[in-house]
């Protein structure tokens, strides 16, 4: 079984949802199982820290993930058009993980959710990638000949699966945003198939 590591910070559950559907998407695959991580919050208190291990959901990420997985799905919800710091505080502390060149040509994806339609998805998802391709990820995302990204009215773009939960936060994904979160496991889970061929 080869890992791919479904890498998401999620603050009121709509991009775990949309985590645990790229996870299905993935395990669709013969041969691939999905590793769900999560990273801890960010405290504004210099002194306050996060329990080392989370209430509920998924562990916290370690390196032994980034080394031991063969690819990488990368989500965090929109932050004024970006991804949320503790996302990105995790990735400014990759520097080992770049240097030794630990991700370099492993495949990657990135997906996101904010409570609007044009909450700066597009542009979140481009801030991910930043990161991804430094440490030489190979990036993929969605094709138009997937029909749901041509026709959606709720989340989806080109870049990588998106949620739009309203106002309220509702976690629950669309028809269209759950097949396309799908779809963007399994292309991921075929990608790394292919590029593990001798």
């Amino acid at each position: 079984m080869s890992d791919i590591l479904i890498l998401y910070y999620s603050h009121r559950g709509s991009v775990r949802s949309i985590a645990e559907r790229i996870a299905r998407g993935i395990e669709s695959v013969p041969g691939m199982q999905a590793r769900l991580r999560t990273v801890p919050k960010v405290s504004t208190v210099c002194e306050a820290s996060e329990a080392p291990v989370p209430d509920s959901g998924a562990p916290y990420v370690e390196a032994a993930d980034l080394e031991e997985c063969a690819g990488l799905a990368l989500g965090s919800p929109v932050r004024f058009g970006n991804m949320a710091a503790p996302m990105k505080y995790f990735w400014d502390g990759t520097i080992a993980a770049w240097q030794n060149g630990t991700l370099a040509g492993k495949p990657a994806c990135v997906f996101t959710s904010s409570s609007s339609q044009h909450g700066g998805n597009e542009s979140t998802l481009l801030s991910m990638m930043l990161p991804l391709l430094h440490h030489g990820m190979l990036v993929t995302g969605l094709p138009f000949t997937e029909p749901d990204l041509g026709g959606t009215t709720t989340g989806g773009t080109p870049y990588g699966p998106s949620h739009v939960s309203g106002a309220d936060g509702n976690p629950l994904l669309s028809d269209a945003e759950s097949r396309l979160a799908f779809c963007q496991g399994k292309r991921l889970a075929i990608l790394v198939q292919k590029l593990s061929r001798p």
